[in-house]
């Protein structure tokens, strides 16, 4: 990917990601890297058209990096928060350690002389920082200041460097994209390079490596899955084989979804049975990361059983296992110790964790360098139908961890019946496009109902309803009462067991989308 105009080094801000994300949006190819990469390509003799120097956890004071390398390539540099302190401290100006800390919704002020394009006098932006800039290199400007007089925002011309100590990329700052634009476009006079044929034609390569081969797909039908075996389809054409895994834990929106794709696409999608197994592997598991265990570990045994006798009975040997990995998933698997990362908070990633290794197959992965809202683009691309492309994620636990508690049929079902009316109802009141995920949970507790003219002690349901654009925050959708008495109203009516609806109105963070 060193061919990225836009080199974006990530100081461990948990928002490196929508830097990137920010950027591709606004069609200027960008990605994310370590410092010991960077510091190893620039070292190669190569260079990018700009850098960004991310925010970050630490303190600029305890921070012994040498960033010499970096500020002797003359190429434009935007610092965001750590970055503006890191770029004030380089070329002499003064950070101090905060005795004010600024987290959160602030106002900042362009300064006489000083405007971006489409923004007004104050916008409000989001804060996250201790230590500030407290003067000025020598041939820094001073473009914004916070509500507090501190200082938001320098720039250099002449050296076409810019720096804020507030977070552009991020939803909760206004006019944050016009920033991002003024400083590609204004101040680095970057070009456009970043478009949904460009990302089709990177994908489409990606797959090419495995032409003629044998290619697995773990299919689960979401739009990553779908994409993903779509570029290659075009590719390989029957030498993909797209497995579907039944675990049980499925809604009744997602069995008829499958169908559709069997019938409407040139996909060879083969389902398999596995129901009985799971529930039996789930009997007497409560614990969440017990039951996402067993799952993961049933998901592996029976999908390798599948192959193996697949693979016995046609005669033939597959190479390559097909992925919908997605590019914060790769993101997320750099170590900081390995690669020179400073995130604080680093997870390893595998869509079926285990599978490639223990059998024997490389990874195709054609989405890897993509957001998920870059998939859905391509998505659309490729001529795949809108109610396909924009599905509400599902987990690959799915009903698994929407049952709170002990698994079984009945519990399961009462999920299924319930998260059906909501999507139905969702789609009648014209509302399913306009939030990002909505489900039902069963919660393990009772409350005392009346249901005719005698007493019922049963179960509740919860209904989980998010709005988002990153999925890394998210809000609780407020939707109309009269939607939410209607499903409320057929919950109740309709699903057996069930005596109470609550509404989810916590927001992420503190909660997670998911309940488990």
């Amino acid at each position: 990917m060193s061919d990225r105009q836009i080199w974006i080094v990530d100081f461990g801000s948990q928002y490196t990601q929508l830097i990137t994300r920010k950027t591709r949006e606004l069609g200027y190819s960008s990605e994310i890297i370590t410092l010991k990469e960077i510091r190893k390509r620039i070292s190669e003799g190569l260079n990018p058209n700009s850098i960004v120097l991310s925010g970050g956890p630490q303190s600029i004071f305890s921070d012994e990096e040498d960033y010499q390398f970096i500020f002797d390539t003359k190429l434009p540099i935007l610092g965001i928060c750590y970055g503006m302190q890191l770029i004030a401290q380089h070329f002499g100006g003064k950070v101090e350690a905060g005795t004010i800390a600024e987290y959160g919704h602030a106002e900042v002020l362009f300064q006489k002389g000083h405007k971006i394009n489409h923004c007004p006098e104050k916008i409000n932006v989001w804060m996250s920082h201790f230590d500030h800039v407290v003067e000025v290199p020598q041939g820094f400007e001073i473009t914004l200041k916070s509500h507090n007089n501190l200082l938001a925002g320098i720039v250099n011309e002449e050296k076409k460097i810019m720096a804020f100590q507030f977070h552009p990329e991020v939803d909760h700052t206004d006019h944050g994209e016009d920033i991002l634009e003024y400083f590609y476009n204004d101040i680095a006079g970057l070009k456009k390079d970043w478009d949904a044929k460009e990302m089709l034609k990177e994908t489409q390569e990606l797959v090419d490596v495995a032409k003629g081969e044998k290619v697995l797909c773990a299919f689960s039908g979401g739009v990553d899955s779908l994409v993903a075996a779509t570029i290659a389809q075009r590719t390989l054409g029957d030498d993909l084989y797209c497995f579907f895994v039944d675990h049980g834990l499925l809604r009744p929106q997602d069995y008829g979804h499958i169908q559709t794709l069997i019938k409407e696409t040139n996909l060879n999608i083969e389902i398999i049975d596995a129901k009985e197994i799971f529930f039996k592997k789930l009997e007497g598991l409560s614990d969440p990361e017990d039951k996402r265990k067993a799952i993961g570990v049933t998901f592996i045994e029976v999908f390798e059983r599948k192959v193996h006798e697949f693979e016995e009975n046609h005669g033939i040997h597959f190479t390559y296992l097909l992925q919908g990995t997605l590019y914060p998933d790769v993101i997320e698997s750099i170590s900081p110790h390995e690669d020179g990362g400073k995130s604080v908070t680093i997870k390893s990633h595998h869509n079926v964790g285990g599978l490639p290794e223990r059998m024997k197959l490389k990874l195709l992965e054609p989405l890897r360098l993509l957001f998920k809202d870059e998939g859905r683009r391509i998505g659309m691309e490729l001529g795949l139908k809108h109610e396909w492309v924009y599905r509400h994620p599902f987990p690959g636990p799915g009903i698994g961890i929407r049952v709170l508690g002990e698994i079984n049929e009945t519990s399961v079902l009462k999920v299924q019946e319930s998260d059906q009316i909501l999507f139905e109802e969702l789609h009648r009141a014209g509302l399913y496009d306009s939030v990002a995920q909505a489900f039902t949970v069963l919660l393990p507790v009772k409350t005392v109902g009346v249901k005719g003219d005698g007493r019922a002690y049963e179960e509740v349901i919860c209904l989980r309803i998010v709005s988002t654009s990153d999925f890394m925050t998210a809000t609780w959708s407020d939707l109309p009462t009269s939607f939410l008495s209607k499903v409320s109203s057929r919950v109740t009516n309709e699903v057996k067991g069930v005596t109470r609806v609550v509404y989810d109105i916590t927001s992420k963070p503190p909660g997670t989308i998911e309940w488990e």
